[in-house]
């Protein structure tokens, strides 16, 4: 990573690593952001804002510290300026410290390594796979929810994390697991939670 990552903070997207995820610049301080990345390394550090944004969105309201860097892949510039781009996501990174010499946000940051697997943690997220994929046929029920044999059980996790409707506070929770194993057991954890919710009316709201 350079020494600052330019940062595009977001209310409700959360970025995973290797998965892609399209994005429409149209402010004019992140199509500035946008410029600069393409000039340079073309990458940008997505984070999530923390609740109460509202109040502050045009300054540097407060975001999560922990988020994923992503490269620019694919870049169509509109007539008048706006882009639409594809990051794909890199690593994880936690914010050390803010620069505010732009009018968009910028961070040193370092990077958040996820645990390396060994051979029984492979084995452990094909087990989490399986169940993942047992889960989705029973919560959509539809016929096109299998998912792809050929896609790696790793990028499998993290798109599901990035893609499914969840909470973006669920998906920042996602994000912050150390590893790629917790990730998959704590999503495995948090689908069968909800298909429980589902299918026994009043319990969501017992539980709070």
């Amino acid at each position: 990573m350079s020494d600052l990552l330019p940062l595009f903070p977001l209310p409700n997207v959360v970025l995973f690593p290797n998965v892609f995820l399209p994005l429409h610049i149209f402010e004019p301080r992140y199509r500035e952001m946008t410029a600069d990345a393409l000039a340079g390394d073309r990458m940008i550090g997505m984070v999530l804002l923390r609740p109460g944004w509202e109040r502050d969105y045009e300054g540097r309201p407060p975001v999560y510290a922990i988020g994923c860097s992503g490269v620019i892949t694919h870049v169509e510039q509109l007539p008048d300026g706006r882009y639409n781009l594809v990051l794909r996501g890199l690593d994880r990174f936690r914010i050390v410290h803010e620069d505010d010499e732009r009018s968009y946000r910028r961070a040193i940051v370092e990077s958040e390594p996820e645990w390396p697997l060994a051979g029984v943690d492979r084995q452990a997220i094909h087990d989490s796979r399986s169940k993942l994929e047992s889960i989705l046929a029973r919560r959509i029920r539809s016929a096109d929810t299998k998912v792809p044999a050929a896609m790696p059980d790793e990028d499998l996790v993290n798109a599901l994390a990035q893609y499914l409707d969840l909470e973006p506070l669920e998906k920042q929770a996602l994000l912050e697991q150390p590893s790629l194993l917790t990730r998959a057991a704590s999503l495995v954890e948090l689908l069968e939670m909800k298909l429980m919710m589902a299918r026994t009316p009043g319990l969501s709201n017992v539980a709070h």
